[in-house]
C-alpha cells in the first residue's frame, strides 16, 4: 500500500556535522532547545566564520531547513547565508541566550541539528506513497497508521491516546466536486465551525479551532483531481502540529492519476452519506421553517427556532444574525451574514383573509431530513384565536413540529400569516388538526420598526397547483439552530 524512506535528505546532509563535539542540551516545555555550554569557551566570531566555510552546500540548506524547522527562518533553502538567514542565526542564537553573531559555531550548529535530527527521529517523519489514492506525503509514522479507505478518505489512526488523525483525500471532480466538498466537510464534527475559511476557484484551506478538537484542511483542485489532506488534533499541541503541518504543506504531491473514486454524483443526500462515511457529521439541535420577507433575503420565523442557539444558519449554508425576537408574539427577524437572492418572498395582502378558505402551509415537516419543503392543505377556520385575540388565525391543517414558522398563504399566493407552536389553555387538550397563525397584519407592524417594508400583494386570481407549488416552496427556508 505504500513505501516509506527512513530519513529526510536533508537530514542524511546533515549527519557529518554530527560527528563534531558534542554541546549539551535540552527540550524546554515550550517544544524548544537551550543550549548548557558549561564554563568551556566556543569559538570566537572569526573561527565560527573559519568553520563555517568548510560546511558543504548541502550542509547549508539543512542548517537552513533546521532553522525553518523550528521557526526562525522563513526564506528558500538554498544554502545561501545571506542577511534573512543571519538575522534567523541571530534570532537562534538570541532564543539560546548566546551572544547573537549571525553566524553560529560550530557546537551550535551540532545542538541545532541534533535537536532537528531527534525531532525527525520521534515523530519517524517518513514519505508515504499511497498507491490507491495517487498521494505522496511526509507522515509522522511512529504517531499515525494506516486505517482504512473510505472514499474520498484514506484514514491514518493516532498510535497513542494524545496523537493526531490524518485524512488523506483524492477523488476525481470538477469544481462543482470541489465547492461540494467543502460544504460536506464543514458538517463533520471534526471541522470546527470557528476559524478561517478561504475558497477558491481551484482549492480551499479550512482552519476550525474549538475547546476540544483543532483541525486544518488543505485541497486542490487540478486536472480533474480533487486531492489534499486534513490534519485533526486537539489544542494544547501547536508546537507539534507546527512541525507536522509544515512538511504535510511542503511534501504533498498528486504522485499519480489515480484516485479514490467515491462514484461522484449531484450532492444527494445518498452521495453525501457515502463522502461522510465514518466521520461524525454535525447536526443542528433543532430544525424549524421560516420565509424570506424582502429580496435580500431577510427570514422571519419563530422564537423557538433561535432560542439559545450559537449559532443559526439559513438552509444550512448561510449563517444569520438574530436581529428582531419578539417574545409577545413568537416572531424572529434573521438577517443573513452573506447576500442571498431568494426565489420568491412574502407579499402582505389588504385584508385578513375570509373563513373557510382554503390555505397552504410551506415548511420543512421533518426538519432537515428533506431537501425541500412540504405542502400542507387546510382551511382558514376563524380571524382570531379561541380567546378573540386579533393577532391570531385560527386554521384547521395537520401541522407538524418542522412546520412551525412557515408561511400560510392563501388561494392568490398573498400571506396569511406564519404558523406558531402548538399551544392550548393550561388543562386542555385541543382536537387534532387545530393550529394558529400570527396574522400577516401584526407581522406588518413588527417588522416595520427593523427596516423591512412589507410589500403589498397584488395578485388578485388564484394561483394553479404549480404556480402555488413554485412560490411557496421558493420563499420558504430551513432555519436551523446549532449549539
Amino acid at each position: 500500500m505504500f513505501t516509506s524512506v527512513s530519513r529526510l535528505a536533508l537530514v542524511l546532509a546533515a549527519l557529518p556535522l554530527l560527528a563534531q563535539p558534542q554541546a549539551v542540551f535540552a527540550q524546554d516545555t515550550n517544544g524548544g532547545f537551550r543550549l548548557d555550554l558549561g564554563t568551556e569557551p566556543d569559538e570566537s566570531k572569526q573561527e565560527a566564520r573559519d568553520s563555517e566555510a568548510l560546511l558543504l552546500p548541502e550542509d547549508r540548506m539543512a542548517l537552513q531547513t533546521a532553522l525553518q524547522w523550528f521557526g526562525f527562518y522563513a526564506g528558500a533553502i538554498d544554502g545561501d547565508f545571506g542577511p534573512g538567514s543571519r538575522k534567523s542565526m541571530s534570532a537562534w542564537q538570541e532564543y539560546q541566550g548566546v551572544d547573537p553573531t549571525g553566524v553560529l559555531t560550530t557546537r551550535q550548529r551540532v545542538a541545532l541539528f541534533g535537536a532537528y535530527y531527534g525531532e525527525i527521529e520521534s515523530y519517524g517523519f517518513a514519505s508515504v506513497t499511497d498507491d490507491k489514492a495517487g498521494i505522496t506525503v511526509t507522515l509522522p509514522t511512529s504517531l499515525v497508521e494506516f486505517d482504512r479507505y473510505e472514499p474520498p478518505f484514506a484514514h491514518y489512526k493516532p498510535k497513542t491516546p494524545d496523537a493526531p488523525q490524518i485524512v488523506l483525500i483524492s477523488q476525481p471532480g470538477d469544481q462543482a466536486a470541489l465547492y461540494g466538498l467543502y460544504d460536506i466537510l464543514q458538517s463533520l464534527k471534526s471541522v470546527p465551525m470557528e476559524g478561517e475559511r478561504e475558497r477558491g476557484e481551484k482549492g480551499f484551506h479550512i482552519t476550525g479551532l474549538s475547546s476540544d478538537t483543532a483541525t486544518t484542511v488543505q485541497v486542490q483542485l487540478d486536472g480533474g483531481l480533487i486531492k489534499g489532506w486534513m490534519l485533526i488534533s486537539t489544542p494544547g499541541n501547536a508546537d507539534r502540529d507546527a512541525r507536522i503541518l509544515q512538511l504535510l504543506q511542503s511534501s504533498f504531491t498528486s504522485s499519480s492519476e489515480a484516485a479514490l473514486d467515491p462514484g461522484m454524483v449531484p450532492m444527494t443526500s445518498e452521495a453525501k452519506a457515502g463522502m461522510i462515511a465514518g466521520l461524525e457529521v454535525r447536526t443542528p439541535r433543532l430544525s424549524r421553517s421560516g420565509f424570506f420577507i424582502s429580496a435580500e433575503g431577510a427570514v422571519l420565523t419563530t422564537v423557538e427556532a433561535v432560542e439559545g442557539c450559537t449559532r443559526v444558519t439559513i438552509d444550512h449554508a448561510t449563517d444569520a444574525t438574530v436581529t428582531l425576537k419578539d417574545a409577545t408574539s413568537g416572531l424572529a427577524l434573521l438577517t443573513p451574514n452573506a447576500a442571498l437572492a431568494p426565489r420568491s418572498f412574502a407579499t402582505f395582502p389588504s385584508s385578513a383573509g375570509r373563513p373557510g378558505s382554503e390555505v397552504t402551509l410551506a415548511g420543512y415537516s421533518y426538519e432537515d431530513r428533506l431537501p425541500a419543503p412540504v405542502l400542507t392543505f387546510g382551511t382558514l377556520e376563524e380571524l382570531t384565536g379561541l380567546a378573540g385575540e386579533a393577532d391570531l388565525r385560527r386554521l384547521a391543517l395537520p401541522a407538524l413540529p418542522g412546520d412551525v414558522g412557515g408561511p400560510v398563504l392563501d388561494g392568490t399566493g398573498a400571506l396569511i400569516g406564519m404558523l406558531l407552536p402548538a399551544a392550548a389553555p393550561a388543562g386542555k387538550q385541543l382536537p387534532p388538526g387545530v393550529t394558529f397563525a400570527l396574522g400577516a397584519a401584526a407581522i406588518a407592524k413588527l417588522i416595520e420598526p427593523a427596516g423591512i417594508i412589507p410589500t403589498p400583494a397584488r395578485a388578485t386570481e388564484t394561483l394553479l397547483p404549480s404556480d402555488m407549488t413554485d412560490m411557496a416552496t421558493g420563499m420558504t427556508a430551513l432555519v436551523s439552530c446549532w449549539d
